[in-house]
């Protein structure tokens, strides 16, 4: 007797199927709580990590993120303290900043104070003493000790109460570096090629270059990202009306579809090529037109990397490389269109399903805004978190020398330094701030409990997104095993879905998210050690790290898929999650043929809508920034990359556009899985009707769908 395609033999390798219930009317109401150890273990955990993050908050300080330094630990610039109206850090010389130590300690040995702005002028301590105005400018510069000392200049300087000299300087990370400017291939400071250092001597200005650099290892980085936040602050409104504009975009879309799914569809498909198309044909126009330019023909490998992103588009070999991704992308589309030309139309039968129980539960749209909400909410907490623990340290001081001495680079007290023993045997020494640390059991444990911060953030993130997985598929499976749309459906299918994922199963929800975190929390460990094995020559242990990456990104990908189908059953028949979790797979194999038709194609036209809202928007935003649209072409704002604002709305275009298609899909999703219950409980006969819309089962149940009976009934 011949089978249903895809139906297995009950006595088959992948479970027995489903039986014919009359009593089966969809999600059961009559269930209970499922994982309960789980659960248990989620209240502890948050209930811990709300005590971590207490102990974090009461011990951190982010100033000691956003306000540099002195030598005394204090802050320059911090309202409510002496240094408030002393915003920048001055180094007394900052050529003893090129020392090694640096990058060992982190700190530069040399005192270092705040003062209210940095020297314009050169100047020295001797030469001051002598002239009153002078001196009084000069102490704008030196510790206050020195004002009330009456020493010898000689024993100030031996002191380290003031810099031995003055440089123009010019702000930047809110601190004074040396005003270094290059005139004809020449360095020089205040139209100076060298300088006093205040004993005598005359130094080169490169010196001071050395140090400078040394003194901020991230110098450039600071600057890209001080440009980035500029173009942020010249351009936030109009990223968000981009992102507006990609919202109304999605939800046009979305109810589009809900009137016309086959003509959107195909209006989706042609419109993506022709973007592509479009794309293609731009990144040829400018290729052409850059040939016989100067320095046109300059290689990507040649030019390295800029932290401008416009060098690149004056290269042929960019718009080259841009024109091959996009021809490639468009005939693989192609390709797929033409040899999924009949799936497609299977997929749009399902599509068309699901946007009649989105139209009949259409509160879901606003769903991903909750689940949206609640992952805002775990990332702010992780990184409040993140910051005030990583603030949490304590002062440490360390002795700094220029002489040789026993004690150098070992703990000190500031307030009782020039009493030691360590200023008789090395007089030259110095008690200065070197970086936050500790001793205490709290501070040695930090790396574990940010450990901690990061699973957690994983876990309750997954949390997340799985109680929206399992409200949405308690909703759509509502719909689906309504005999009598919408009349048999409950009166707020979303809002019951979710009391039911909440009141009986944060267990399951808790075991399924567990999983996902600890491979997740996997990947984070397995790149952070690749990270740090790049400068390693170790080929082994490189491969064998490439392939544990690998074999976990494929694992997560396995695990997401097999959670989300598994959370489906949970909103079904209330089982726990493994039970769930083993149902949801063998009907996924015995339906095995279905799921490849059908699941996957409706996603490759998902993934074509996103593409599509996010191109267009893209292109709009690439031709406001860029001031090519001649209506608006003095609105634009004037920027330093152009491809923050650009790269800013496409990827918030994409969350967005993501947000709204992530209904569908699990409404797709869900559908699918009640399909495929449906085919098993059901035969269509008047004592078992299916479930399924009249439209579904003609295009599903007629012949459409291969391979065919007989071939099936071989098997």
């Amino acid at each position: 007797m011949d089978r249903p395609a895809g139906r297995r033999d009950p006595d088959g390798d992948y479970g027995t199927p489903q039986k014919y219930d009359p009593t089966f009317k969809g999600p059961i109401y009559d269930r209970g709580c499922t994982d309960i150890v789980c659960c248990v273990l989620l209240v502890v955990a948050i209930v811990g990590y709300v005590v971590v993050g207490v102990v974090a908050w009461t011990h951190g300080d982010p100033r000691k993120v956003i306000h540099p330094t002195d030598s005394r630990g204090q802050f320059c610039g911090q309202q409510g303290t002496p240094n408030e109206k002393k915003p920048f850090l001055f180094y007394f010389d900052i050529v003893k900043c090129a020392s090694p130590l640096v990058l060992l300690e982190f700190q530069c040995p040399t005192t270092q104070i705040c003062v209210s702005k940095c020297p314009d002028r050169y100047m020295t301590y001797l030469t001051a003493h002598g002239n009153a105005a002078a001196l009084q400018y000069y102490r704008n510069f030196c510790t206050p000790e020195s004002k009330s000392s009456k020493k010898a200049p000689l024993e100030v300087l031996r002191d380290k109460e003031c810099p031995a000299m003055l440089i123009p300087s010019t702000p930047l990370a809110r601190r004074c570096f040396p005003a270094i400017q290059a005139k004809k291939g020449v360095i020089m400071v205040g139209n100076e090629t060298t300088y006093d250092d205040g004993h005598g001597r005359r130094r080169n200005v490169t010196e001071l270059l050395e140090g400078a650099k040394k003194a901020n290892v991230v110098l450039e980085t600071r600057q890209l990202a001080m440009k980035i936040f500029e173009d942020y602050t010249v351009s936030w409104y109009w990223i968000i009306i981009g992102l507006v504009i990609a919202m109304v975009a999605s939800l046009i879309f979305i109810v589009l579809l809900r009137f016309l799914a086959g003509i959107m569809v195909w209006v989706m498909i042609v419109m993506v090529i022709l973007v592509l198309g479009y794309g293609i044909f731009h990144c040829y126009m400018e290729y052409a037109k850059l040939k016989g330019e100067a320095g046109s023909d300059v290689s990507l490998a040649d030019l390295g990397f800029q932290t401008d992103l416009r060098v690149y588009l004056h290269l042929r070999q960019t718009w080259l490389a841009f024109l091959i991704i996009l021809c490639v992308l468009e005939l693989v589309i192609v390709l797929l269109l033409i040899f999924l030309r009949k799936r497609i139309l299977i997929a749009i039968a399902l599509i068309k399903e699901a946007s009649r129980a989105v139209g009949h539960i259409m509160s879901s749209l606003l769903f991903p805004l909750c689940t949206f909400f609640l992952l805002c909410l775990c990332i702010a907490y992780w990184a409040s978190t993140a910051v005030f623990l990583s603030t949490s340290n304590e002062a440490v001081y360390k002795v700094f020398n220029e002489s040789a001495c026993p004690f150098s680079g070992q703990t000190c007290r500031p307030e009782t330094f020039n009493t030691s023993n360590v200023t008789k045997l090395c007089p030259d020494a110095q008690c200065l701030f070197a970086f936050y640390g500790g001793e205490t059991a709290y501070h040695k444990y930090l790396i574990v409990l940010q450990f901690f911060n990061v699973f957690m953030f994983f876990w309750l993130a997954n949390f997340v997104i799985a109680l929206g997985q399992v409200t949405l598929a308690g909703a759509f499976a509502s719909y689906y095993w309504a005999f009598k749309k919408p009349d048999d459906m409950p009166a707020f299918p979303l809002f019951s879905a979710f009391g039911r994922a909440l009141r009986y199963h944060t267990g399951s929800l808790a075991f399924g998210s567990l999983v996902l975190a600890v491979v997740q929390v996997i990947r984070v460990t397995l790149e952070y050690l690749d990270h740090r094995l790049k400068a390693a020559e170790n080929k082994f242990a490189k491969f064998l790290l490439s392939c544990l990456k690998c074999c976990f990104w494929c694992l997560e990908k396995f695990i997401k898929f097999l959670n989300r189908n598994a959370y489906i059953m949970i909103a079904i028949y209330g089982t726990n999650f493994c039970t769930s979790a083993r149902n949801a797979f063998f009907l996924l194999m015995r339906n095995i043929i279905r799921v490849a038709v059908l699941d996957k194609v409706t996603d490759f036209l998902f993934f074509l809508g996103k593409l599509l809202i996010v191109g267009s928007v893209g292109i709009l935003a690439f031709f406001f920034f860029t001031h090519r649209i001649k209506l608006v072409q003095d609105t634009a704002p004037p920027l330093n990359y152009y491809w923050v604002p650009i790269l800013t709305v496409i990827v918030g275009s994409y969350l967005i556009a993501h947000g709204f298609f992530s209904v569908y899909g699990m409404c797709v999703d869900t559908l699918f899985l009640c399909f495929c219950e449906d085919l098993e409980r059901n035969d269509g006969s008047p004592e078992r009707p299916y479930y399924m819309s009249p439209e579904l089962s003609e295009i599903l149940l007629k012949g459409h769908l291969e391979p065919s009976k007989s071939a099936d009934s071989q098997g």
